[in-house]
């Protein structure tokens, strides 16, 4: 979506058009998944993260000052939404609540759950060197597969426009950068 547009549809939102603001969530809704996702919440954390953005957005709708920029407002407030959840995260709480500290499960044996946990730790490193060597890979390559890597993902119109990347070059580029990432996983072994 373009400035031009952007600005009418916030106009016609504050006016009561609910059109409008179905039409601002879908074509901005990208947007703000990629700047969340680029946080590596869990999927619970970033939905929640997601619709705290939209919240936001609607309680100051008829304050933003310069409607044209409600996609930078949005992924500014999704930035600042993911790092108080970040933030929040990182704190522990303790306890001595008894029934959460001798919770028994009768679905699992102690052995499942450690193949279980050695399968998590597993997969939580598998992710963690993608993403280690995703930030390796160059501006231009992680900004453009962060932008396709939303749900739902945008339109190579919405990409071209929002990167400043001709339409017929998108995936030939995605091509590109995605064998470079899987050049550098198998470099290491990480595949």
């Amino acid at each position: 979506m373009d400035r031009a547009d952007v600005g009418a549809l916030v106009q016609s939102a504050v006016d009561g058009d609910a059109a409008a603001w179905k039409a601002l969530v879908e074509g901005l809704s990208p947007l703000v998944w990629s700047v969340v996702r680029a946080h590596r919440l869990s999927d619970a954390d970033a939905h929640e993260v997601y619709q705290t953005v939209w919240f936001r957005f609607a309680q100051h709708l008829t304050r933003i000052r310069e409607p044209h920029k409600a996609g930078a407002w949005l992924a500014s407030t999704a930035r600042h939404e993911s790092l108080k959840v970040l933030r929040s995260l990182r704190r522990l709480t303790p306890t001595d609540d008894p029934q959460l500290l001798d919770r028994v499960s009768e679905d699992r044996t102690p052995e499942q759950f450690v193949l279980d946990s050695e399968e998590a730790a597993a997969q939580s490193e598998r992710v963690r060197r993608l993403w280690q060597e995703f930030e390796e890979l160059g501006e231009r390559c992680r900004q453009l597969l962060r932008v396709l890597m939303a749900s739902p993902p945008p339109s190579y119109q919405e990409v071209s426009a929002a990167l400043g990347i001709a339409v017929g070059s998108i995936g030939p580029l995605r091509q590109r950068c995605l064998r470079r990432l899987r050049a550098r996983l198998d470099q290491r072994g990480a595949s």
